[in-house]
């Protein structure tokens, strides 16, 4: 039966790498017509964010930021699950080379923001997904921290 929910877990997985590439790098506008043409890198740590909190446009911060970090909970969570990460700092490390690999593929594809904030917030997702996956089966904060 642990097999069986490995695969399933496995599965899974698969398909929310499948979601998360969709959405973030083979978008609509996706092409390789304009392949590194279009792509945009921005470096200056949580600007865009400060710039709508300054608006007021809270519905948009909110849908951003909390975005970041709950889209990579589950691969924080699967890898630990796995086991195929026994440390939550390789776990986000993990999480961490992933994202860099959605910016840097939005990049070339012109397909979106290459944006620092992102790689921050996703890689505090990947963590914490594996410290909850942690916290569940260890039943400790000890062993998360």
């Amino acid at each position: 039966m642990k097999r069986f929910g490995k695969v399933i877990a496995t599965i899974l997985f698969l398909f929310y790498i499948a979601v998360v590439l969709r959405i973030t790098v083979f978008r609509s506008s996706f092409t390789l017509q304009n392949l590194c043409q279009n792509g945009r890198i921005i470096l200056t740590l949580f600007e865009g964010y400060v710039d709508l909190i300054r608006r007021g446009d809270w519905f948009a911060f909110t849908y951003l930021f909390v975005g970041n970090v709950i889209w990579f909970v589950p691969f924080g969570m699967y890898l630990q699950y796995m086991g195929i990460s026994k440390k939550l700092m390789c776990t986000a490390l993990y999480g961490f080379l992933f994202s860099l690999l959605i910016e840097t593929l939005q990049y070339v594809f012109g397909t979106g923001f290459s944006e620092l904030d992102d790689l921050v917030l996703n890689t505090l997702g990947a963590w914490i997904g594996g410290a909850a996956v942690r916290f569940i089966f260890f039943k400790s904060i000890h062993t998360v921290l």
